[in-house]
C-alpha cells in the first residue's frame, strides 16, 4: 500500500479512477448516490483547476483504490455561500477536504488518517487557518440505512473536527431508485490548524 499526494500530469492522470471511486463508494449508505462518469470527471477538472487543490491517492500496487481531495473553500464559495452566511468566518482563511473515498476491503488500515494528515498539511503548508468538510446528514432510522453502518463521527472528533452549528449545505443528487434529483443537506465539521 502506498499513500501519496498527486500533483501535475499524476493528478490528472488519476481524475478518471477518482470518477470511477466516487461512484463506487458513494453509492453506499449515507450518501445513495446514483453516479454520472461525465458529471464526475467535470466536477474533478474544475476542482483540479485549483492552483491550490490537492488530490491525495491510495495505491494497491498501481491499483487506485482511494483518493481524497481538498482546496481553498474560497474557490467553492459559491456553492456554499448559503451555508456560511451570516458566520463571521473568513473563507480566504478556510481549507476545504472535499470527497474521501476508499474502497471497503481498504478500511480500518489508517488510510483515512493519511487523508487527512496530507490534506492538513497542505493547507498549513499554504497559510490556511482552518480546515473544514462536510457530510451528508441522514436520520438514525432511515430505511436505507444498515444494521452494521458505523458513522464516522468518532473518528472526526478524535482529529479535532467539530460540527459548525447552523453551517449546513444543501445538494441535490439523484439517489438508487429515483428518476428525480432529491435535496440532502450535509453539515459543515471544522477545526482550526
Amino acid at each position: 500500500m502506498r499513500v501519496a499526494a498527486l500533483t501535475g500530469d499524476a493528478f490528472a492522470a488519476a481524475l478518471p479512477e477518482v470518477a470511477r471511486l466516487r461512484i463506487e463508494v458513494f453509492r453506499a449508505f449515507p450518501y445513495l448516490y446514483d453516479g454520472d462518469l461525465a458529471y464526475e470527471e467535470r466536477y474533478l477538472h474544475a476542482f483540479a483547476a485549483s492552483p491550490r487543490a490537492i488530490l491525495v491517492g491510495a495505491f494497491d500496487g498501481d491499483a487506485v483504490v482511494g483518493a481524497s481531495t481538498g482546496a481553498p473553500l474560497a474557490d467553492h464559495a459559491e456553492d456554499f455561500a448559503a451555508a456560511f452566511a451570516g458566520t463571521d468566518l473568513d473563507l480566504a482563511e478556510v481549507f476545504y477536504c472535499a470527497e474521501s473515498v476508499l474502497q471497503p476491503a481498504y478500511r480500518g488500515r489508517g488510510i483515512g488518517h493519511r487523508f487527512f494528515d496530507l490534506r492538513e498539511a497542505h493547507a498549513r503548508a499554504h497559510g490556511f487557518k482552518k480546515v473544514c468538510f462536510c457530510a451528508v446528514m441522514r436520520a438514525p432510522d432511515h430505511p436505507a440505512r444498515p444494521a452494521d453502518y458505523r458513522p464516522l463521527d468518532g473518528f472526526w472528533q478524535a482529529r479535532g473536527y467539530a460540527p459548525r452549528p447552523g453551517v449546513v449545505a444543501a445538494f441535490s443528487w439523484k439517489e438508487h431508485g429515483q428518476t428525480t434529483e432529491t435535496t440532502n443537506h450535509l453539515q459543515f465539521w471544522m477545526r482550526d490548524l
